[in-house]
């Protein structure tokens, strides 16, 4: 594993917390948080669609438990 994809785990790693926290409805706001919270690599992380699409789902999921 290179230092740039544990980087990108890492972020996504706090993306899944982040959405799981049930405070964000969709990937974008997610990453907006992570932005903000000043991870550099937050839109290389999740540029993917299934990262996004898991993200999402994830907060959905997370709505609908609180």
């Amino acid at each position: 594993m290179t230092p740039d994809n544990s980087g990108l785990q890492a972020v996504r790693a706090r993306a899944y917390a982040l959405a799981e926290s049930g405070r964000f409805s969709n990937a974008r706001a997610v990453e907006q948080a992570l932005i903000a919270e000043g991870w550099p690599q937050a839109g290389a992380a999740l540029q993917s669609d299934y990262a996004r699409k898991a993200i999402s789902e994830k907060c959905q999921a997370a709505a609908k438990a609180h």
